[in-house]
Protein backbone atom coordinates (compact mmCIF):
# COMPACT_ATOMS: atom_id res chain seq x y z
CA UNK A 1 0.00 0.00 0.00
CA UNK A 2 1.30 3.44 -1.10
CA UNK A 3 1.12 6.37 1.57
CA UNK A 4 -1.23 8.93 0.04
CA UNK A 5 -0.76 12.58 1.22
CA UNK A 6 -4.36 13.17 1.20
CA UNK A 7 -6.22 10.50 2.72
CA UNK A 8 -9.77 9.83 2.26
CA UNK A 9 -11.60 10.28 5.29
CA UNK A 10 -13.90 6.92 5.09
CA UNK A 11 -13.43 3.54 6.66
CA UNK A 12 -13.15 0.61 4.33
CA UNK A 13 -13.11 -2.79 4.50
CA UNK A 14 -10.39 -5.14 2.63
CA UNK A 15 -12.01 -8.22 0.90
CA UNK A 16 -8.46 -9.80 -0.23
CA UNK A 17 -6.86 -9.08 3.76
CA UNK A 18 -10.11 -8.99 5.75
CA UNK A 19 -9.08 -6.27 7.14
CA UNK A 20 -10.34 -2.50 8.18
CA UNK A 21 -8.34 0.25 6.67
CA UNK A 22 -8.51 3.82 7.47
CA UNK A 23 -5.81 6.17 5.31
CA UNK A 24 -3.63 4.26 3.84
CA UNK A 25 -5.61 1.89 1.85
CA UNK A 26 -4.87 -1.41 -0.47
CA UNK A 27 -6.69 -1.55 -4.61
CA UNK A 28 -10.00 0.00 -4.86
CA UNK A 29 -11.18 -3.73 -6.60
CA UNK A 30 -10.52 -5.44 -3.11
CA UNK A 31 -12.86 -2.59 -1.20
CA UNK A 32 -16.01 -1.76 0.16
CA UNK A 33 -16.79 1.41 1.38
CA UNK A 34 -16.29 3.91 2.41
CA UNK A 35 -18.33 3.52 5.56
CA UNK A 36 -18.55 6.68 8.30
CA UNK A 37 -16.47 4.76 10.89
CA UNK A 38 -14.86 1.25 12.02
CA UNK A 39 -17.49 -0.13 13.60
CA UNK A 40 -20.00 -0.01 10.43
CA UNK A 41 -16.75 -0.47 8.40
CA UNK A 42 -15.94 -4.17 10.37
CA UNK A 43 -19.80 -4.93 9.45
CA UNK A 44 -19.15 -4.74 5.48
CA UNK A 45 -19.87 -8.37 4.26
CA UNK A 46 -23.02 -8.29 6.24
CA UNK A 47 -24.06 -5.11 4.80
CA UNK A 48 -23.88 -6.44 1.52
CA UNK A 49 -25.51 -9.41 2.20
CA UNK A 50 -28.65 -7.74 3.96
CA UNK A 51 -28.32 -4.99 0.47
CA UNK A 52 -27.93 -8.49 -1.88
CA UNK A 53 -30.87 -9.86 -0.30
CA UNK A 54 -33.02 -6.76 -0.60
CA UNK A 55 -32.36 -6.19 -3.90
CA UNK A 56 -33.21 -9.78 -4.90
CA UNK A 57 -36.24 -9.36 -2.96
CA UNK A 58 -37.37 -6.25 -4.88
CA UNK A 59 -35.87 -7.84 -8.75
CA UNK A 60 -38.50 -10.94 -7.63
CA UNK A 61 -41.41 -8.91 -6.53
CA UNK A 62 -40.95 -6.44 -9.80
CA UNK A 63 -40.50 -9.87 -11.92
CA UNK A 64 -43.51 -10.89 -10.18
CA UNK A 65 -45.89 -7.70 -11.66
CA UNK A 66 -46.28 -8.70 -15.28
CA UNK A 67 -47.91 -12.24 -13.72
Amino acid sequence: MAEDPNPDPGWYYNTKTNQVEHGTRGRSVDLLGPYPDRATAERALDIARERTKAADKADQTWDNEDD
